[in-house]
């Protein structure tokens, strides 16, 4: 940059001299490079000068100033661009995470319902098997008191025909003539009982 500035600064002063003569013979109005040479060799010294002071003085810093800035703009870009794809990546995570979580609440909600289903089940034959069970044991208990029941009625009935027999008879039976009367009466009750159901 410096070398085009002074380049800029010689085709000038070379130019200079043409300019100055065209000038005087010409037109009348003033113009940038009227005077001596003089005047412009200083002039140009000091454009020089400044331009050699504003290089090393001002342009360096104001230039590692800008070239910081560029860096430090670029250096964020880029941070920018590598936490948004990280941003992007945890968001298809969490994406996945979601999906993979609604699926398996929806395979509970299923396993739930079917655990349901087999629980129902068991319980209802459970129940079912316990009712048959009372069914039966009703059953039972009512052959039971039926039997016992008859067989009361069997021994009453028994020692009624013994006692009315012995009236009839006019005599006193023992004991042993007691029970051999009444097992033949039962046994006789059984028989007609038994004729009677078939």
């Amino acid at each position: 940059m410096m070398k085009r500035a002074l380049f800029a600064v010689a085709a000038m002063m070379m130019a200079l001299p043409a300019l100055a003569q065209e000038a005087e013979h010409g037109a009348e109005a003033p113009s940038l490079f009227a005077g001596d040479l003089g005047n412009s060799v200083w002039t140009l010294l000091i454009f020089v000068v400044v331009l050699v002071v504003l290089g090393k003085f001002a342009w360096g810093p104001i230039l590692n100033t800008l070239q910081t800035r560029e860096s430090f703009i670029r250096e964020a870009l880029e941070k920018a661009r590598h936490d948004r794809e990280a941003a992007e990546a945890r968001l298809k995570e969490y994406e996945q995470k979601l999906a993979a979580a609604r699926g398996e609440a929806s395979a509970i909600v299923d396993e739930g319902r079917r655990d349901a289903d087999v629980v129902k089940r068991r319980i209802e034959a459970a129940a079912k098997e316990e009712a048959d069970k009372m069914i039966e044991r009703a059953r039972r208990e009512i052959q039971i008191a039926t039997a016992t029941a008859t067989k009361e009625l069997y021994t009453l009935s028994a020692k009624l025909a013994t006692q009315l027999a012995a009236q009839v008879i006019g005599r006193e039976l023992t004991p042993q003539d007691h029970e051999r009367l009444i097992s033949e009466a039962i046994s006789g009750i059984s028989g007609i009982e038994g004729a009677g159901r078939n």
